[in-house]
């Protein structure tokens, strides 16, 4: 798949296929995620994959259900010491964030390019998400990531035109 396509076929897909996804693919999604750029390259992110059905079942809320029914989970995490010890504050509260934010990105891409859905889930307790994973306290769930195969086609949803997100001076 092109690049450009990759893109604008990615959607936020919320019902999957009972199918399951290789270890291999699961190894390319995060082989391709882990090019993701990083503050000084650092690499202040974790990720843990989530294949167990008790699992999934405990990370998936009311209101996002779905994220039992992906063949695999991927939950990214910032580890703000890591940061922290380059960058300080800045480091701990924003670099270790968006380290774990672009490779949720380019894990979401990635999974795109090889046919695979996913959806970006943020809406969760962290603390509780940490104590389902068994987390060590220096590890900041950012995104939870289901991942599957499509069972929806949604349509691409409106965006903003250029003129109102673009600011030129």
């Amino acid at each position: 798949m092109e690049f450009e396509e990759v893109l604008r076929n990615r959607r936020s897909i919320r019902k999957f296929k009972a199918a399951e996804i290789s270890d291999k693919l699961v190894g390319k999604i995060l082989e391709l995620a882990n090019l993701s750029p990083s503050a000084g390259n650092l690499q202040a992110r974790r990720v843990v994959v989530v294949k167990d059905k008790k699992t999934k079942e405990a990370l998936a809320r009311k209101d996002n259900d779905f994220v039992s029914q992906a063949a695999v989970v991927f939950v990214i995490c910032a580890v703000p010491k890591e940061s922290e010890a380059e960058y300080a504050e800045r480091g701990r509260n924003l670099y270790a964030v968006q380290d774990a934010t672009l490779f949720a990105s380019y894990l979401q891409l990635a999974a795109t390019s090889l046919g695979l859905a996913s959806c970006w889930v943020g809406a969760f307790d962290e603390e509780q998400v940490k104590k389902v994973l068994g987390l060590p306290e220096d590890l900041r769930p950012i995104a939870i990531i289901p991942v599957g195969y499509a069972a929806e086609e949604p349509r691409q949803s409106p965006r903003k035109s250029l003129n109102d997100i673009s600011i030129n001076k």
